[in-house]
């Protein structure tokens, strides 16, 4: 990056000129101002990531505004949320949500409407309409950075060997020793299907079957020992206790674990699926204009590039993917580390969030159920 980082807002006073005007800009009197002790409340997803968004987001926000960001953690999900909404006592101004919960979320009703007319143009003026990605915009989302869940793997596990194929996930006579996935349908039913070596462009259409779904639970089932995840901290953690050889996991917190914290893991980039994360604002926000102050300001090409200094996520701006270049501690070159550079996204594959959103109930529950007709032929 070719400014330091006081040019990119850190620190007090030393915000650029334009930004500032953004924020006064986006601001207009009354509720959307900082209101005395009313914090900003976001919903998002703790650790690595937030500690991400604190530096590039949140602290600068709140330097250049005066209001506070007061930051609560999920592990994804709609439950709480539909209850948030339907009982009228919504807690959250915004939530950090992934695209695919986002369209189902929206078609319930459960999000405020958004438009690519609040979001500031480049620094050279392109509109944001022309300088997001493909499909940024939804009816009640914008996409802010492209993640992707990965296979990490301990680097000593399998000594005069290493995992190269998705499939390997699947193969425990080479790569012996238990596993951590998340306790989730998604993405696990891709790599599965991945391991027969379906091609990428068919794996949802043969989704959308029985035998395609079939399938999938069978190779899963193959799995001698796998530990399930809900939070995002625990396979970088799983992994880094020796618990077990190989975890499914999202990019940035295995990055976390490698590059701050020592871990002697490494990722598998084969199969990565990729996935739009993104900003939304719940129907009932306390606070809806200043949310969308918030937005406005997170989402400048600035503060994209700076989140991609302290963890590896795709900007989904194009002006500030360019603009990624070292971490912002151990000066370790980021744009190596992030799903989208060619190198990496070699041989991913985009999760279908349409699919899911249209799906996700039906697959959910026969997960569920395959779940527990698993745990009930393990021994005790």
């Amino acid at each position: 990056m070719a400014r330091d980082e006081r040019e990119l807002g850190q620190g007090p006073g030393r915000w650029p000129a334009h930004l500032l005007w953004l924020v006064l800009l986006a601001a207009p009197s009354g509720e959307a101002g900082y209101a005395g002790d009313a914090p900003l409340t976001v919903l998002s997803w703790g650790g690595a990531y937030e500690r991400a968004q604190q530096a590039a987001l949140f602290a600068p926000y709140t330097a250049a505004t005066g209001r506070p960001v007061a930051v609560e953690q999920y592990d994804g999900g709609l439950d709480e949320l539909r209850r948030a909404v339907a009982d009228g006592e919504v807690p959250w101004d915004l939530i950090d949500m992934t695209r695919s919960e986002a369209m189902a979320a929206c078609e319930q009703g459960l999000l405020e409407p958004l438009s690519s007319s609040l979001l500031a143009p480049a620094p050279d003026g392109t509109p944001a309409e022309e300088d997001f990605l493909p499909d940024a915009f939804g009816r009640c989302a914008i996409t802010h950075s492209v993640f992707a869940t990965v296979v990490a793997y301990r680097t000593d596990a399998f000594p005069g060997r290493r995992p190269t194929v998705i499939g390997d996930l699947f193969d425990q006579r080479r790569f012996p020793g238990p596993r951590a996935l998340q306790d989730t349908p998604a993405v696990n039913l891709e790599w599965a299907l991945l391991s027969y070596r379906v091609p990428l462009e068919e794996l949802y259409r043969l989704l959308s079957t029985r035998r395609g779904l079939d399938l999938a639970l069978e190779r899963l089932d193959e799995l001698e020992e796998i530990q399930w995840w809900e939070a995002g901290d625990t396979p970088p953690r799983l992994l880094a206790e020796g618990k077990v050889v190989m975890a499914s996991g999202y990019n940035g917190r295995f990055f976390d674990a490698m590059v701050n914290r020592g871990a002697p893991i490494a990722i598998l980039w084969d199969g990565q699926v990729q996935e739009h994360e993104t900003w939304v604002i719940p129907r009932g926000s306390p606070h809806p204009e200043a949310a969308r102050e918030f937005l406005r300001f997170a989402t400048t090409t600035e503060r994209l590039a700076d989140l991609a200094r302290h963890i590896p996520y795709g900007p989904a701006r194009r002006s500030a993917a360019v603009r990624v270049t070292t971490h912002a501690e151990t000066g370790v070159d980021m744009r190596l580390h992030i799903p989208t550079h060619p190198l990496n996204a070699e041989r991913a594959l985009v999760k279908d969030e349409t699919w899911y959103a249209r799906t996700l109930a039906r697959i959910q529950a026969l997960f569920r159920d395959w779940r527990k007709s698993r745990e009930s032929r393990e021994p005790e």
